[in-house]
């Protein structure tokens, strides 16, 4: 599943048909309008923090991205401080 969902997101396979119309959805690219907070890892290998933010014209609502120092692509395990600070910063 979990090559499947890489080939995929590189538009080297077809997609699940039964997810088909939550995929033509997200292909709108509606605007994200709840807060967010959007950590990468600077370190990430499997998917690498590009230096501009092409993600922001999303978002309508607060929004904010942190990148993650010493941080790969498992943020949860590699830096839950970084992960419970946005959560807190969220939550107010």
């Amino acid at each position: 599943m979990v090559i499947h969902s890489y080939r995929h997101r590189r538009l080297a396979t077809l997609g699940d048909p039964a997810l088909e119309p939550i995929e033509e959805q997200l292909a709108t690219q509606p605007a994200i309008s709840v807060p967010a907070i959007v950590l990468i890892g600077e370190a990430d290998g499997v998917d690498p923090p590009p230096k501009e933010d092409h993600d922001a014209v999303h978002f309508t609502g607060p929004y904010e991205r942190r990148i993650v120092p010493s941080a790969g692509h498992f943020l949860p395990r590699e830096a839950p401080d970084a992960v419970v600070a946005a959560v807190r910063t969220l939550l107010g």
